[in-house]
């Protein structure tokens, strides 16, 4: 029971000690409330005088600087009035200075004006005189023309025409003399060009040539090979002859035995055949024809290897393989002595450096050069000239028609249609008249000249006819009383005629005629 009790002391005593400290929290607070509010009263009185002060300051500061920024304006407005009216009196001067230079101009254009008129008036009275004088003139001319009217018998429209037929005569007179002198020029000039290019041309051209005979000779080892050569009764030379088409001459030549044909081709396969004979050393028929097989094999792989080199000497791309084999033919070919592959080399070369200086397609003119006598690879096998075989043979292989062209006009057979015609057969001539590229025996050189002379004496009005520059000019002299001068062409024409129906000649012949008349007195 006292434990209870003491519980409950203290207990007691726990809220008694709460109470009292909240009755003095309570007592604090309000005390502090008091305290506070007596504190933010003095405080704001004391916030309201502050305010009050700094209103009256301001107000005391504003109207300073009110007086202040018054007075400044009043200064600036000051200033500004006295810069305008300064300006004003500036501008003023200069108005009074520019109306003083207008009126001194007015009073120059015045003076000038009143010159001026002056003038016209002068001009005006001028004019009138020269009036006057015109008409005055003009009846003077009218008089001079009456007077030149009766004196010629000739009115003035018939004087006009007179005047004017006369200078059409002497114009048209005049013309055709600078017209024939154009042409002179223009002949000098171009024949002066052409001598030049083709200069240049056979200058730069150096093709190797080499004259072909009708026969080849064949070296022996030793004598007795004749003898096996000919065989029992003649059998071995027989075979050779038959499958070779080629003459063979055995005669007391030491060690050598001579092969005969108008066909180098054939005669090179003889030839070869026989030097394989030789090294081989049988000699019977079947030998002989197994050894004309292999070089008739062998001449064909040459005609081929000979038409690509000189495709590729050339620089000549894309022809039929069939013209490549025909170019090679070529090879064993010769016309007066000249080997025709050689020629054709030459006339290509020829054409290309023409062709080069005149600006015209130098490829196409070496191929027309190079084909030009293809046609003569197979005129001994076939009819018909070697223009007519060779134009057909490219017209067949799909050739240029320029090219075919070429083949046909390089003899005069056709009228050459391009500039590379022309020089095809500027090339050929100049090829086929070098000193030395044909062969020709004495003979035949003689009896062409003496048959060029006889045709030329064969017409009346010729007096005397000469056989010149190798048979490459006709010179002939006219009688003439026998023929005008309006007739030379034609004879000469007629001349030509006849030379190119009865004779046979490479190249062209130049047929010039001559007619002198010559006046002769004498003073006694």
């Amino acid at each position: 029971m006292i434990d209870n009790l003491n519980n409950l002391l203290e207990v007691f005593y726990i809220i008694a000690t709460l109470v009292s400290s909240v009755i003095t929290l309570v007592i604090g607070c309000f005390v502090g409330m008091i305290v506070r509010k007596r504190v933010c009263e003095a405080t704001i009185g004391s916030a309201e005088k502050e305010a009050e002060n700094i209103l009256i300051n301001a107000k005391k500061e504003a109207e300073g600087k009110k007086k202040e920024i018054l007075l400044e304006a009043k200064e600036e407005s000051l200033k500004i009035k006295n810069e305008i009216e300064k300006e004003c009196k500036e501008r003023k001067q200069e108005m009074l200075k520019f109306e003083r230079r207008l009126i001194q101009k007015e009073e120059v254009l015045d003076k000038k004006s009143h010159n001026l008129e002056r003038k016209e008036e002068l001009h005006q009275e001028k004019l009138i005189k020269l009036q006057k004088e015109e008409e005055k003139i003009e009846e003077i001319v009218a008089k001079k023309m009456e007077e030149l009217e009766r004196i010629s018998g000739f009115t003035i429209d018939e004087a006009k025409d007179f005047l004017l037929s006369t200078l059409d005569d002497e114009l048209i007179h005049e013309k055709a003399l600078r017209i024939k002198d154009m042409e002179l020029n223009l002949k000098q000039e171009a024949e002066k060009k052409a001598k030049q290019i083709i200069g240049m041309a056979i200058q730069k051209c150096a093709v190797d040539h080499v004259t072909e005979s009708t026969v080849s000779v064949v070296s022996l080892p030793n004598d007795d090979m004749k003898g096996r050569i000919i065989g029992r009764e003649g059998r071995n030379i027989r075979a050779i002859e038959s499958l070779t088409g080629i003459d063979i001459i055995i005669d007391d030549t030491p060690e050598a035995v001579i092969l005969s044909g108008f066909d180098p081709m054939k005669r090179e396969i003889a030839r070869i055949a026989l030097e394989k004979l030789i090294l081989d050393g049988r000699v019977h028929p079947a030998k002989i024809e197994e050894m004309v097989e292999k070089a008739k094999k062998e001449v064909d792989v040459m005609i081929r290897e000979e038409g690509e080199s000189a495709c590729f000497e050339l620089g000549i791309h894309g022809i039929h393989p069939e013209i490549i084999k025909l170019l090679g033919k070529m090879k064993f070919r010769t016309s007066y002595g000249q080997n025709v592959l050689k020629h054709s080399l030459e006339v290509a070369h020829l054409t290309g450096l023409m062709a080069s200086e005149l600006g015209v397609d130098v490829n196409m003119a070496k191929r027309a050069g190079l084909l030009h006598d293809i046609g003569k690879a197979v005129d001994y096998d076939q009819e018909g000239s070697h223009v007519e075989l060779g134009a057909s043979i490219c017209k067949k292989y799909k050739e240029n028609s320029i090219i075919i062209n070429s083949i046909e006009s390089h003899h005069g057979d056709k009228e050459p249609t391009s500039l590379i015609a022309v020089l095809v057969q500027a090339a050929d001539a100049i090829s086929a008249a070098r000193p030395g590229a044909r062969r020709e025996t004495l003979e035949t050189y003689i009896k062409r000249l003496q048959n060029l002379e006889s045709i030329a004496d064969s017409f009346d009005a010729v007096e005397k006819s000469f056989a010149i520059q190798a048979g490459r000019e006709l010179r002939v002299m006219i009688s003439p009383e026998k023929i005008d001068d309006d007739s030379l062409v034609l004879l000469a024409r007629e001349i030509s005629k006849k030379i190119e129906e009865e004779l046979e000649y490479p190249g062209q012949i130049k047929v010039n005629l001559i007619r002198e008349t010559r006046a002769i007195d004498y003073a006694k």
